[in-house]
């Protein structure tokens, strides 16, 4: 881990908005322990281009897909042999969408299996945040730990929704979470929580809105966008320089809500499963 951080430190730090999900979970491998994903161990690697210098970077958290950041035609197939030639398996491969199809032919070349898009995810970067009007009634709060039970059960809800592979126990990611102020509710003026919108710790001056949950009953009434205007408010506040956020574009309504708050296309990611080496 120290290794890769140190040799890829400038590489990642060139681009944090493309390099994001490398930034924030080698951020809290490193602060959290290499379990925090899932029992096994993480895969961390990069490329070196003919000067030394970093050009690329790959992550791996078992059970979740390989990553890696941009990659030429040929060194995606210089990765797929080389992850043969190691035996390390590869369940599900995710990059910038140029980057996934490439991987993916040159894996279906090499082992005769092809891959299954599973998600294509769209990247974007606040612009000008335009906070929804009219807002619903109620207010927004940050979670405390008396709210630690209603944040693993929405987690549940969210993982369940958004059909990401598991790992990682609820209950860690709630208490981390509450660690640092990193869940805001908007709650009724009642005080009934609705809906829930998380913040990334800030690492290389950006910090990614994740997760965004609303309780399947309790959609279309405004309070998603409510909930993450006011954590997208409350990250420039802090002096975040790059507020990112990652949807699932098969979700239209999503990604028309976030674009009405600011949010602006940075990159496609493509999300593949690849079956085992035949």
């Amino acid at each position: 881990m120290d290794e890769f951080l140190a040799r890829a430190h400038d590489f990642l730090h060139s681009r944090p908005d493309l390099h994001t999900v490398h930034l924030t979970v080698t951020q809290q491998l490193r602060s959290r322990g290499p379990s925090t994903y899932g029992d096994q161990p993480p895969f961390l690697g990069f490329l070196t281009r003919g000067d030394g210098s970093v050009g690329a970077a790959l992550l791996h958290t078992p059970p979740h897909a390989l990553r890696t950041t941009r990659l030429t035609a040929g060194e995606t197939e210089a990765l797929a042999a080389r992850l043969l030639t190691l035996g390390h398996p590869v369940p599900g491969f995710a990059a910038e969408r140029a980057t996934a199809e490439a991987f993916v032919a040159a894996w279906e070349r090499l082992t005769g299996t092809p891959g299954k898009l599973r998600d294509l995810e769209r990247l974007y970067r606040l612009g000008e945040l335009t906070a929804p009007s009219p807002a619903p009634e109620g207010r927004a709060r940050v979670a405390g730990p008396s709210d630690r039970d209603l944040l693993i059960r929405w987690y549940g809800g969210f993982v369940a929704d958004a059909g990401v592979p598991g790992g990682q126990d609820a209950g860690d990611w709630a208490d981390f979470r509450l660690s640092y102020g990193g869940i805001t509710l908007w709650e009724t003026p009642d005080g009934t929580p609705v809906s829930m919108a998380g913040v990334t710790p800030t690492v290389a001056g950006q910090a990614r809105i994740a997760p965004v949950y609303t309780p399947r009953e309790l959609r279309g009434r405004g309070y998603a966008g409510a909930v993450t205007a006011e954590v997208s408010r409350a990250a420039l506040a802090r002096g975040v320089g790059e507020v990112l956020l990652v949807t699932d574009l098969a979700n239209p309504t999503s990604n028309a809500l976030y674009q009405r708050l600011g949010y602006r296309q940075v990159a496609d990611w493509a999300v593949y499963g690849l079956g085992e080496r035949a």
